[in-house]
């Protein structure tokens, strides 16, 4: 009697967790995973959007494969990521520690601050930052005349415009991700701090020791996030650059909007698409497992 009281109270605890999770999975399958799958289906036809799909098999896949703007594209993304995660990553751990040391109002003052350009629209974000970076009239131009120094072309560039747009994405996201690394830095015990300083454990050996390798996983979500992050990156570019100057910027998500509504290569471009789907779950399932089996 017992057996089947404690049977049936399971059961309608799994019901009620479904039941919560099942309106989380209709919309992962309703937006994200079908448009996955007709992606891959779109990809296997020859479509302009005007006419009828027409069957191609996998000649979308090998056109890829000789595409050279294709490759170059994903370099550029790849350098994007390269320049823009470990800088995100470091530059946000950096200020949590920094500010979790602080007490008293200035640091709800500070907190603010830093959070606020994360509530801005990218697209206002690109525009503000389109006018500091102005070669003739920007405030950056003009900062650097009145030290002495040479004007910089900044977004006009072939060198200069991939890092001016990954100053501006840590403008707006650095203190989204401090405030994470906040958090979990406010749940290590104050114990293990008190211990360090009887031992005589100086800051960076605290910070070596104790605080770093307690957030791993706060260290992987936000590597994970911000990778897949850095490889959809569009509208920043899109506004600021354009690709350009002369394809210096034009990242893989920008190509595949090109081929799409400019030149109408609609299974072309889904082919594009679910390949570099493909690369992010593949780069995102390497970083979950190197972090997870340390």
């Amino acid at each position: 009697m017992v057996s089947n009281l404690f049977s049936q109270q399971k059961r309608d605890e799994r019901i009620t967790a479904y039941g919560f999770l099942l309106p989380n999975m209709i919309g992962l399958a309703v937006f994200v995973f079908l448009p996955i799958l007709y992606s891959f289906y779109v990809s296997l036809h020859d479509w302009n959007l005007l006419s009828s799909k027409v069957f191609v098999g996998f000649d979308n896949y090998i056109k890829l494969a000789q595409d050279k703007q294709w490759w170059q594209s994903l370099l550029k993304t790849l350098q994007f990521s390269l320049l823009y995660v470990p800088s995100l990553f470091i530059c946000s751990l950096f200020l949590a520690v920094i500010l979790h040391s602080i007490t008293g109002r200035i640091k709800n003052v500070i907190q603010t601050l830093y959070l606020l350009p994360f509530a801005i629209s990218s697209i206002i974000a690109a525009v503000i930052w389109m006018f500091f970076y102005d070669p003739r009239n920007g405030f950056l131009n003009q900062m650097l005349s009145a030290i002495g120094m040479e004007q910089q072309q900044f977004l006009g560039s072939t060198s200069q415009a991939m890092l001016c747009v990954v100053v501006v994405m840590l403008w707006m996201n650095v203190g989204y991700n401090m405030i994470i690394f906040l958090g979990a830095i406010k749940d290590i015990p104050a114990d293990y701090y008190e211990a360090s300083r009887i031992e005589g454990a100086n800051r960076w050996q605290t910070f070596i020791h104790i605080t770093f390798p307690l957030l791993r996983e706060t260290s992987t979500f936000i590597f994970i996030v911000n990778i897949i992050g850095s490889f959809q990156v569009f509208d920043i570019i899109q506004v600021m650059t354009k690709g350009g100057p002369s394809s210096a910027t034009e990242v893989s998500v920008l190509y595949i909007f090109e081929e799409a509504f400019k030149q109408l290569n609609m299974g072309y471009a889904s082919a594009l698409a679910f390949v570099l789907f493909l690369i992010i779950f593949i780069f995102s399932t390497i970083f979950l497992r190197k972090f997870s089996s340390n």
